[in-house]
């Protein structure tokens, strides 16, 4: 798998999340930073700065060149820190899928967040929502993400759950931190078939990185039941860790078993 997102030299984020996890499942991944960071920037203090896409497109002519990107079966694009970035994941998106045995392609829209809103300029956003999502065969976008793409709001489930529908004709959608009143979180798949969820009681004290894994494992071929089975207990190994404990807690998580989706009716219901 070819993953294209943010580094960090410390902690558990963006690839520095994705790639151990997979890692530890038995996955190969070639990674392409998009950003270097000394840290997650929730931290006081954080220093780094993007890398050039010339710099990324050298690396990946390397990898060419090598035989190693007709060995890709997925491609997971994250944190794209300028419209060019974007632009970048769009036409290595569509080099893969000129190959010979197609990757799967899965698209974390990585825009913002409720409280904040956005937290990429505009022109990448725009440019993501225009320009890549309409690449994706999957997408992980969080109820914010989702409900900026979609121009629509996703405050209940019903409300998500059309939000989806706009962008599901195209592609299969999981909504994570779908609402689940009044204490729990949850994640809303949209396909051709009826609505998912997934849903757990929200926790406190939970590190950054989450999203990230979720993704990966998703790309990686895992069903949302398994993805979550992993995750849920990774996220109950390290609550109020300052980081996930994906290597302490490796014979914990990695054995996990899946978890089921609420019955129809629940998802149906705000």
């Amino acid at each position: 798998m070819l993953i294209l997102s943010s580094w960090v030299a410390h902690g558990h984020v963006g690839l520095s999340a994705a790639a151990p996890a997979l890692q530890l499942l038995g996955h190969q991944v070639t990674q392409l930073p998009t950003i270097l960071l000394s840290n997650h920037p929730g931290w006081p203090h954080v220093s780094g700065s993007p890398v050039p896409v010339a710099q990324l497109a050298a690396m990946l002519e390397a990898l060419a060149v090598n035989g190693w990107l007709a060995a890709q079966d997925a491609v997971l694009t994250g944190y794209l820190p300028t419209a060019a970035h974007v632009e970048f994941a769009v036409d290595l998106v569509r080099r893969l899928r000129a190959l010979e045995t197609p990757p799967r392609v899965v698209v974390d829209p990585v825009l913002g967040d409720n409280p904040k809103g956005l937290y990429v300029p505009r022109a990448v956003a725009t440019a993501l929502r225009d320009r890549l999502v309409p690449e994706a065969d999957i997408l992980t976008p969080n109820a914010f993400e989702l409900g900026w793409l979609s121009a629509a709001p996703t405050d209940t489930l019903d409300d998500a759950a059309e939000a989806g529908r706009r962008l599901s004709g195209r592609c299969r959608v999981l909504m994570t931190s779908a609402p689940v009143a009044p204490d729990g979180i949850g994640v809303l798949e949209l396909d051709h078939d009826a609505p998912r969820l997934w849903a757990a009681p929200r926790r406190a004290g939970v590190p950054h990185g989450v999203g990230d894994v979720f993704s990966a494992l998703i790309a990686a071929g895992l069903s949302t039941g398994a993805a979550l089975g992993h995750l849920d207990a990774l996220i109950a190994a390290s609550l109020d860790a300052p980081h996930l404990r994906i290597a302490e807690a490796a014979p914990r998580w990695t054995a996990a078993a899946p978890l089921c989706p609420r019955p129809r009716r629940d998802t149906e219901e705000t």
